[in-house]
């Protein structure tokens, strides 16, 4: 598809979560991998996840179970949360680096595929009663966006990845592993044909919606820095086009 304006109009970070007196974490992605995956790579072939506790999976993580509460497969937090964390962990192992360079629908198949068995327990959407469930299971963790660790810090703490704690600023910085840019995209021949249009787009870039304080903020949207933001909103009104992906 050609004619297409981007938009960048902020962050999202997601965290790995547990109860502000639980243990301390610092994952690596292969860690969190290793962990969660379904299934894992085993010679030649693949064998079921037997790993119950997390110093299994590595002497240097705490010795509690395997209990993570998260999104259910129709959340984007979970589409998130697996390609950021479970493919990237799994691409630092050298088999599964491979299998992505000759099968990558097959990689994705095994990378997506999270446990059952009281391992992975899919929580719905309701990001808070995550966290309530964290206040009464010490030894449980969970994966949700960071604008419930922030609203929920008394309550809760988040575990490091791969040395980085999740803020305001790792998260914008993109310096924090699970950390994504959030775009939104227009096509330009239809500005000024659709009714209201226009105006939609330049109300959300608006300094109220996706700048700093903006009610986006409110709502767990991380905002550009302010030059950032002043660009983009220079690109809705002058709506340059990008070029079309390569095939």
């Amino acid at each position: 598809m050609t004619d297409i304006v981007e938009i960048k109009i902020g962050y999202d970070g997601i965290v790995i979560s547990n109860a502000k007196g639980g243990a301390a974490y610092d994952f690596k992605l292969e860690q969190v991998y290793r962990g969660l995956a379904a299934q894992l790579p085993a010679g030649s072939a693949f064998e079921k996840n037997k790993f119950k506790t997390w110093n299994e999976v590595d002497p240097a993580l705490p010795k509690e179970p395997i209990l993570v509460y998260g999104p259910p497969p129709t959340s984007g937090t979970r589409d998130a949360f697996v390609e950021l964390a479970l493919e990237k962990g799994a691409r630092k192992l050298p088999v599964m680096e491979a299998l992505h360079a000759a099968k990558e629908d097959e990689f994705k198949a095994k990378t997506h595929t999270l446990r059952g068995e009281g391992a992975w327990v899919d929580a719905g959407e309701n990001d808070n009663a995550i966290v309530q469930t964290l206040e009464k299971t010490p030894h449980a963790l969970g994966v949700f966006g960071y604008s419930f660790l922030e609203n929920n810090m008394d309550k809760v703490k988040a575990a490091k990845i791969e040395g980085v704690t999740p803020t305001f600023a790792t998260i914008s910085s993109g310096a924090y592993p699970l950390s994504r840019s959030l775009y939104i995209y227009v096509k330009k021949a239809n500005i000024g044909v659709t009714p209201g249009l226009r105006e939609f787009v330049e109300a959300f870039v608006s300094d109220g919606a996706t700048g700093k304080g903006g009610y986006l903020q409110e709502r767990g949207l991380i905002p550009l820095p302010p030059e950032d933001h002043a660009a983009q909103k220079a690109i809705a009104k002058t709506l340059p086009t990008i070029s079309a992906p390569k095939s």
